[in-house]
C-alpha cells in the first residue's frame, strides 16, 4: 500500500469514518475539463456530475491495476444503470 493510501485510510479512521464511507472533496477543474463535463451531462440527462466522477475514478483505478470487486461493481453500475447503484449491485 502506498504512503498516500495509508495516510487517507488513517485520516478516515481518525475522523471516525467507517471503512466503506463516502468521502466528499472539493477540486478545481481545468476549464476544458469542466466544459466537457457540462456538455456531456447536457447531452446525457441520465448522467450527473457525481455519476460521471464515480465512473471516471473507478475506471481509472481498474485500468491501473486495482483489483476490487466493489470498484468494478461501481464502474459497471455507473456505466450501464444508475438505478443498480441504489439497489446494491
Amino acid at each position: 500500500m502506498s504512503a498516500q493510501a495509508q495516510q487517507l485510510r488513517l485520516a478516515s479512521r481518525e475522523a471516525g469514518l467507517p471503512e466503506n464511507s463516502a468521502v466528499s472533496f472539493h477540486s478545481e477543474l481545468p476549464q476544458p475539463l469542466q466544459q466537457a463535463m457540462v456538455s456531456f451531462i447536457e447531452r446525457c440527462p441520465n448522467w450527473d456530475q457525481y455519476r460521471l466522477v464515480q465512473a471516471a475514478l473507478a475506471g481509472f483505478l481498474i485500468q491501473n491495476g486495482v483489483e476490487s470487486r466493489e470498484i468494478t461493481r461501481l464502474y459497471v453500475g455507473n456505466m450501464f444503470c444508475r438505478d443498480s447503484l441504489t439497489h446494491g449491485v
